[in-house]
């Protein structure tokens, strides 16, 4: 079985992260945890590849779906449709304009629990109720009900992918095998290193 260190994982700054010149910042928080960047890229995504993007796991719709209805329940509001697929219809159109808007920022992060640290230093996906000390809830404060009220996608800095499977067809779609560079960094051996050795030059 391959080493939890070469667990890989997609990040995406959308084009609110890039307009906010957040980018550096973005990068550095994940880069202070001790994940490796290997794959970076900025471009301007077409419709057709958001829909695939965000249609990658076919679950996708339904569980996008169910939590906002939930999401809105626990608020004490009423969901705009109790039927999930479609509710998703419309984020999935809301989020070909949004995401088409400008350009992004693609990178894969390696590392030991790559997708979970990414996710837990992301921060949850509505910003309003984002921990503190995560980047959606230290730099944006967007939220469901507004982006409903406007009819527009929620504007949350970032695409982190979910699971492992995810991230596996997330950075098929969005890289070539030659664009990812396998490389060691020094400090890997602090993070990864059973023995420690050589740090005192024995």
């Amino acid at each position: 079985m391959e080493h939890q260190k070469y667990e890989r994982t997609l990040v995406m700054i959308k084009p609110d992260g890039i307009q906010r010149s957040l980018i550096g910042e973005i990068v550095k928080r994940y880069e202070q945890s001790g994940l490796k960047l290997v794959g970076i890229k900025m471009t301007v995504p077409t419709v057709e590849l958001i829909e695939q993007h965000y249609l990658i796991d076919p679950e996708w719709r339904m569980k996008t779906g169910l939590k906002t209805i939930e999401s809105y329940k626990k608020k004490g509001a009423k969901p705009p449709s109790e039927d999930p697929l479609v509710i998703t219809e419309i984020i999935l159109g809301n989020l070909k304009k949004y995401m088409t808007k400008g350009p992004v920022v693609a990178m894969v992060w390696q590392g030991m629990h790559a997708v979970g640290i990414v996710r837990k230093i992301t921060g949850g996906t509505e910003p309003l109720t984002s921990s503190m000390g995560t980047i959606r809830g230290d730099f944006t404060i967007d939220s469901y009900e507004v982006s409903d009220i406007d009819g527009r996608a929620v504007r949350n800095l970032i695409h982190a992918s979910g699971s492992q499977d995810d991230a596996e067809k997330e950075i098929a779609l969005w890289f070539t095998p030659k664009e990812l560079i396998d490389y060691r960094l020094i400090n890997e051996a602090m993070l990864y290193d059973a023995e420690l050795s050589g740090i005192l030059g024995q």
